[in-house]
């Protein structure tokens, strides 16, 4: 149940941004690990945002655009080759020399398979990039349910506070329900965070690269201006001065 209300979830989130263009949707402020020039993953985090999807989102959701072997890159996830491997066997995909319809065990080379589920769920890779507010947008998406709900045309809808309205998605986890083995606390937010940071990184896995790459590119800057100065200011000294260099 938790798995189908989850693909209700993704797509709300597709289809809800008019709702935050229009002003009527309300984010909360929050703090990524990865904010800011300096901000980074934190593999805890996504590691227990992975457990999240695999948990509750991946039997609805696929993550076409993510091959398996990025869950351990240490920019990312960083699991071991053989957490690696043991995650990819989980999954069914497509075996290219058996039959038509026949599948195979997954490995680190495969791509995460989009799941056969009704209703055409979106596919996660590129969620947290799609909307405005991105990440935030998710995390305020799973906690912003109010408990309110009413029925029109015998289906039930559900107020979000970040949607600005009502919609057809229940709330798809609650606190305790992914049990995490290092000891964080299961709470909703917990879950929030962590999920919404996986889903950033599944949409930009070279995210920390890439700033590493402008921090030093700024950095070369600084350090080729100051040279620069330094040297013009040496050179038209003679010019400028020439008694002090007679």
């Amino acid at each position: 149940m938790k798995r189908i209300i989850a693909s209700v979830l993704t797509a709300a989130l597709l289809a809800s941004s008019p709702a935050l263009a229009a002003g009527k949707g309300y984010l909360k402020d929050h703090d990524f690990s990865f904010d800011g020039m300096f901000g980074a993953y934190d593999q805890g985090e996504l590691q227990r945002g992975y457990q999240i999807y695999e948990q509750v989102c991946a039997a609805c959701h696929g993550m076409k655009h993510v091959p398996f072997r990025t869950l351990g890159d240490k920019n990312g996830p960083g699991f071991s080759d053989a957490e690696v491997k043991a995650i990819a066997a989980n999954f069914e995909v497509p075996d290219e020399e058996g039959d038509p319809g026949d599948t195979r065990p997954a490995k680190p080379f495969d791509y995460f398979p989009t799941p056969l589920a009704s209703g055409n769920p979106p596919d996660m890779s590129l969620l947290a990039k799609a909307r405005a507010g991105g990440p935030l947008y998710i995390y305020s998406i799973m906690l912003g349910y109010t408990g309110e709900e009413k029925e029109v045309g015998g289906a039930f809808l559900y107020e979000n506070k970040a949607y600005g309205g009502y919609f057809g998605m229940a709330q798809p986890i609650y606190e305790e329900d992914v049990e995490y083995a290092d000891g964080t606390p299961e709470t909703l937010e917990q879950y929030a965070n962590d999920l919404s940071a996986f889903l950033m990184w599944a949409a930009e896995p070279k995210m920390v690269e890439r700033k590493q790459a402008g921090v030093w590119s700024i950095s070369f800057l600084i350090l080729f201006a100051t040279l620069v100065w330094f040297t013009n200011r040496k050179v038209w000294a003679k010019v400028k001065h020439p008694e002090d260099h007679a």
